[in-house]
């Protein structure tokens, strides 16, 4: 034991007991499968209950009716044009509103006066849900597809630009002058100096732009839209089909997961440094 005190150093913290050590290891590990019986054991109960008559089930219908829901709506292709038309909305506003975000947030960063100017506005938009400026957009662009995406946009735009503006600005101003010592040029700033420092923040800016714009296209789409996971949910209401109104629920949660877990990916593999 005595090299692993030199090598620890007298300053630094004692290790765990390595049966607590193992004993947390093993919590750990068995998280999701604790989480998964969980889940399970409620659905059997909640099963139980509405098939003995406990449970209405105009109000709870029986997990495996919401689940024979899913297979009906996937067999017949009416989920994946319903989902696609979902995704193809939050997609083409992360890519446009998310990148102009993305580069005002830059520019506002790197310039007061930029930041001055804009400030305001945001400060001022920002805080408006953009659900309730829709019958707004439709006045100038149409009850078409161009007012969703406008709307849907405005969800990503907001987080982008605030995420990225606090990445830049927290950004030591001696990289700037390392890099310049090093010959780097005024272009070449934004490569190696900006995005790789303001990554960490990039990427929460865009977690949070995701949800949100998931967030407001079911929303329009319940609104205003004939396709999309929230016009599903309104003719499932409508039709008092409420075990698909379940099945669409329990698809936006699987979403919701998937979309969670595709960021805790990227951000692990963009930047490996932030824990």
């Amino acid at each position: 034991m005595a090299h692993l005190e030199e090598a620890r150093g007298p300053g630094a913290p004692a290790p765990l007991d390595p049966g607590l050590d193992a004993g947390l290891a093993a919590a750990s590990d068995g998280r999701p499968w604790t989480v998964a019986g969980v889940v399970a054991a409620a659905l059997i109960v909640w099963e139980a209950l509405s098939r003995l008559g406990l449970l209405s089930r105009l109000y709870f219908p029986p997990p495996s009716a919401v689940g024979r829901s899913v297979a009906e709506m996937t067999a017949s292709g009416e989920l994946a044009m319903h989902l696609g038309a979902t995704l193809a909305r939050v997609a083409i506003a992360l890519l446009v509103a998310g990148t102009a975000g993305l580069l005002l947030g830059i520019a506002m960063g790197r310039s007061e006066r930029l930041r001055g100017v804009v400030d305001p506005v945001v400060a001022a938009f920002h805080p408006i849900p953009k659900i309730a400026i829709l019958p707004v957009v439709m006045l100038f662009l149409g009850i078409g597809e161009s007012s969703k995406l406008f709307v849907v946009g405005l969800s990503a735009f907001f987080p982008m630009l605030i995420s990225t503006l606090a990445g830049v600005r927290q950004i030591p101003e001696l990289y700037f002058e390392v890099a310049a010592n090093y010959g780097s040029r005024r272009r070449d700033l934004l490569r190696r100096v900006v995005l790789p420092a303001s990554l960490p923040s990039v990427l929460g800016g865009l977690r949070i732009a995701l949800n949100s714009t998931i967030h407001v296209a079911i929303a329009v789409e319940v609104v205003s839209a004939t396709r999309g996971l929230g016009s599903l949910i309104w003719l499932s209401w409508e039709l008092l089909r409420v075990d698909r109104l379940y099945a669409t629920l329990v698809v936006i949660a699987v979403l919701g997961v998937g979309s969670t877990q595709a960021m805790n990916a990227m951000s692990r593999r963009l930047v490996p440094w932030k824990p």
